[in-house]
């Protein structure tokens, strides 16, 4: 397990009160500006962690009577074990509002924290710290600064918790008490945001299969076209269209032909990149957007959603997809061209037989 000092001396020279709210008013401005739900959550750990030096953030949302990881971002565990295994072992599970712990408390109360040292909390305090994973992970927490995130009408929809302030020489120290109240204000502002993405974010989802729908489609695409218009980087798209879609319908009803559109929807979603664009873009059709995609990548990938579909166990029994694949500039010179190509190699799949992968 790594030693870390805590130093309760405050280090160097503090930025002044008016520096720092100037900092706040800079971070609400971009909160507020950022409309992607995913990039906002990332953001505001990152900003949060910057205003107080923390090594380390975690950004939990209220799921009913659960706390889920929304966002954890380390940096010695980072480095020590990668991304994907750090964000694998810290979000797993929920965190049950029952269950005795630092963020549950403040999600409870509303009440924000900052410890010293959270091994030294007291039996005597209504919160604890729970060590097992810093003991699985080999990790030492010392500092920790935990506030929740209240949104207009008040409610708790999340807590933001940060650890291991570090000071100019690289030590772990105790978190500022003044930066207690200036984190709660950024917390305020980082509710605000985050509702306001949700509701923009539910304008663009399907509400049946919870994938994005044409219309967040069609922006994003506009937004990709003008990306590489600039950079040159290539777009792929990637139609999917269930095969004989009509006859689970027909012989099963339509609550079956619905349930079969949300399965094949997260399957697709689970076996694509966090920003890759999966959308609904019509009845029994789905559109991805992959982003900096050549055509090979694209058609691998495309060869990955046609196998994991066919081998799925569907409730209604299996089905199979048929996959376009167009790609800027490879197929097309105009962005506008994209979609009409990568639907004419998907009808070319279907005339062919079907469950198959054809490129424009």
């Amino acid at each position: 397990m790594s030693n870390h000092v805590i130093d309760h001396q405050k280090p160097g020279r503090k930025p002044s009160v008016n520096q720092l709210l100037k900092q706040l008013i800079q971070i609400g401005i971009a909160l507020t500006s950022e409309r992607e739900l995913a990039t906002l959550l990332e953001r505001i750990v990152a900003e949060a962690r910057k205003f107080t030096n923390a090594e380390a953030g975690t950004l939990y949302l209220r799921d009913g009577d659960t706390l889920r990881f929304a966002v954890t971002q380390n940096d010695v565990l980072r480095e020590r074990m990668g991304e994907r295994e750090m964000r694998r072992q810290l979000t797993a599970q929920p965190l049950p509002l029952s269950q005795p712990s630092l963020a549950s408390y403040v999600a409870r109360t509303g009440r924000p924290l900052c410890l010293p040292d959270a091994y030294g909390v007291s039996k005597s305090r209504p919160y604890v710290f729970n060590q097992d994973l810093d003991l699985r992970l080999q990790y030492q927490t010392g500092s920790v600064l935990v506030v929740p995130l209240h949104d207009p009408a008040r409610d708790i929809i999340g807590v933001l918790q940060l650890i291991n302030a570090r000071n100019e020489a690289g030590e772990v120290v105790p978190f500022d008490p003044e930066l207690e109240n200036l984190m709660q204000a950024l917390a305020a502002q980082a509710a605000v945001a985050i509702r306001n993405a949700r509701l923009e974010e539910l304008s663009f989802k399907d509400p049946l299969t919870e994938v994005y729908n044409r219309r967040y489609f069609t922006l994003r695409l506009e937004e990709e076209a003008r990306r590489h218009a600039r950079f040159g980087e290539p777009v792929s798209l990637v139609l999917v269209d269930v095969d004989r879609f009509k006859t689970i319908n027909d012989e099963f009803g339509h609550r079956a032909g619905d349930d079969a559109l949300r399965e094949t929807a997260q399957v697709i979603l689970a076996n694509s990149r966090s920003f890759s664009i999966v959308t609904r873009y019509g009845g029994d059709e789905f559109a991805v957007l992959l982003v900096n995609t050549p055509k090979a990548g694209a058609v691998t990938y495309a060869q990955r959603i046609r196998h994991v579909v066919e081998r799925h166990r569907f409730a209604h029994g299996a089905l199979t997809v048929s996959v376009g694949i167009a790609t800027l500039p490879d197929d097309v010179l105009a962005w506008q061209d994209l979609v009409p190509a990568a639907d004419r190699a998907l009808y070319s799949g279907k005339r062919l037989g079907r469950n198959s992968v054809e490129v424009a």
